[in-house]
């Protein structure tokens, strides 16, 4: 075998193993039972599958169950913070280790607790999730708030153009067509979408976390 057509099956067989770990690396993303953001407008609802237009351009068909939680989102101000106040914040890291706050999220007193701890997130290539309770509100040079959670503390700060919303219990009766929704779903091993959490715009809001 001349050296011209080794080099050529070499480069070949080089290809396909290039597309063969692509493909192994897509399949791993998005493996069966991965818990995945589903953010855009509701375009429709039949019995207990809501139809929502995605952010990123397509149409998806996601299935609700008895113990799919729906929560409502309305918009609040830095106000309603107070050090003790539960929240959670979608954030990305400063070169000083202090978070830069994408969102804010209040909750109400009976949902403190709620996905407390420091995790990573997917409202962005490198951004976290911090839940936790407020222990400082500093506003000066910004507004930057130290959040308490077990085992950890984070301390975010928040520009003024970041939008800050409450999160509150709600019910189906806020699935509408033309609402705004983040919903986290799990995908089956044939593709079908389960919301185990949605929340849901409440008079033109759009969830921004």
């Amino acid at each position: 075998m001349n050296r011209s057509l080794l080099g050529l099956l070499c480069n070949v067989q080089c290809i396909a193993l290039a597309f063969m770990l692509g493909s192994t690396a897509a399949l791993a993303q998005d493996a069966p039972g991965m818990r995945i953001g589903v953010r855009g407008e509701i375009t429709g609802i039949s019995g207990d599958v809501v139809r929502v237009h995605v952010n990123s351009g397509e149409n998806v068909s996601v299935d609700l169950t008895p113990q799919t939680q729906v929560r409502a989102v309305t918009l609040a101000n830095i106000e309603d913070i107070k050090p003790g106040s539960y929240i959670g914040s979608a954030a990305m890291p400063m070169a000083d280790g202090t978070l830069k706050a994408m969102e804010v999220h209040v909750f109400p007193p009976q949902m403190a607790g709620t996905g407390d701890g420091h995790r990573p997130f997917d409202l962005a290539k490198g951004s976290s999730m911090t839940n936790g309770s407020v222990g400082d509100l500093v506003v000066s040079n910004g507004r930057t708030l130290t959040v308490n959670y077990k085992g950890g503390q984070q301390k975010i700060l928040v520009p003024d153009d970041v939008p800050i919303v409450n999160l509150a219990p709600g019910d189906r009766s806020l699935l509408k067509a033309g609402v705004k929704v983040v919903m986290f779903v799990t995908q089956s091993a044939d593709g079908k979408l389960t919301a185990q959490s949605i929340s849901a715009g409440k008079d033109g809001v759009a969830p921004p976390m």
